[in-house]
């Protein structure tokens, strides 16, 4: 299995020197601290969204996971549409806010539980699974908005969430540092991690081993369906309205900064830091682009161009002077092995 330190050591450098050149180009404004609030407010959706491709990449056949953006969105409009039939975000603020935020995590789940069910259950190719979810969810939002913009207002707990700063840091960046820890943990020391590793790595070994391959994929995607409900809070929490197109191009900044974070497309290898600080680094390009006032049509090519590169240079091992990194990958150097069961 590829190791993470060098991806790690590589965008720390990245993300300095991006820091270095936008103080330069901007004489200082780039590093103030209204600038540098600015863009932690606007990375949590967009990193949430990035850490659920990055589970489902992890494990492996072909993994991924298309419907984020599209689930956020549907629990963002589908929640206010609930919500608002029984309660109002002038008169009960609180009660609003609370219940939003509930059924929005619920729809998340539900939705990537779906996502689960249906590629471990009826073993449907995860990128066409999530590719037709992705459109289900999609029209399910358009259904229920009538294809306009749904209010969700500015009660006082979502209003603070996606606006209020504690200890000079966004709230919304907050929450999602939280759940990035608590990703991360989960991934380094529970048997969940392991196993997601280990069937990404080689699913032959991790089924002889009798790993739960039900559980463990409808668990990823599950998790990512959470991740994307979270998100969607945050995005209605930033705004006054939600939509069915929100965020039209996240899928593909998401995907990018998985690819950027090192994640290996055939699975096995994934390291939250590593997207966070990817997720980072494309923020800071971002917001490098906005201060050269380049349109958003010029970003979005430059992202796609760069997702091509990424995606290009991670076929090969730099320091195996452009050695194919597959062919220094053996699946007995990385999995334990597992007795014969001949015998």
């Amino acid at each position: 299995m590829r190791t993470s330190g060098g991806q790690l050591v590589m965008l720390v450098a990245i993300n300095c020197l991006l820091l270095c050149m936008g103080a330069v180009i901007s004489g200082g404004t780039f590093l103030s601290l209204f600038n540098l609030q600015s863009m932690a407010s606007q990375l949590p959706e967009l990193a949430l969204l990035a850490i659920g491709v990055m589970l489902a990449m992890c494990a492996g056949n072909g993994g991924i996971d298309l419907s984020g953006i599209a689930l956020a969105n549907l629990s963002g409009v589908l929640s206010a549409v609930i919500v608002s039939s029984f309660l109002s975000s002038a008169d009960s603020e609180l009660m609003f806010s609370i219940s939003f935020i509930a059924v929005a995590v619920a729809i998340g789940l539900i939705g990537g539980t779906i996502n689960g069910l249906l590629i471990a259950k009826l073993h449907i190719t995860p990128i066409l699974c999530t590719l037709g979810t992705q459109i289900a969810f999609m029209g399910l939002a358009v259904v229920v908005s009538g294809g306009k913009a749904v209010t969700v207002g500015s009660p006082d707990l979502l209003s603070r969430i996606g606006n209020d700063l504690f200890l000079e840091v966004p709230i919304s960046f907050l929450i999602f540092a939280v759940a990035a820890i608590i990703i991360a943990a989960v991934l380094r020391f529970t048997p969940y991690g392991f196993w997601l590793m280990m069937m990404g790595t080689n699913p032959k070994a991790a089924v002889f081993a009798g790993f739960p391959r039900t559980g463990v994929i409808v668990s990823t995607y599950a998790i990512s369906g959470l991740l994307s409900g979270i998100a969607g809070i945050i995005i209605a929490a930033r705004n006054v309205n939600v939509k069915f197109d929100y965020g039209s191009s996240y899928l593909l900044i998401a995907i990018l900064i998985v690819v950027m974070a090192g994640v290996k497309p055939e699975g096995g290898y994934g390291r939250v830091i590593c997207v966070v600080l990817s997720a980072i680094a494309l923020q800071l390009m971002s917001s490098l682009l906005n201060f050269g006032g380049l349109s958003n049509f010029v970003r979005d090519f430059a992202w796609g161009l760069l997702l091509l590169t990424f995606l290009a240079v991670g076929r090969y091992d730099i320091v195996g002077f452009l050695t194919p990194a597959r062919r220094q990958t053996h699946p007995s150097a990385s999995i334990p092995r597992t007795p014969n069961l001949n015998k």
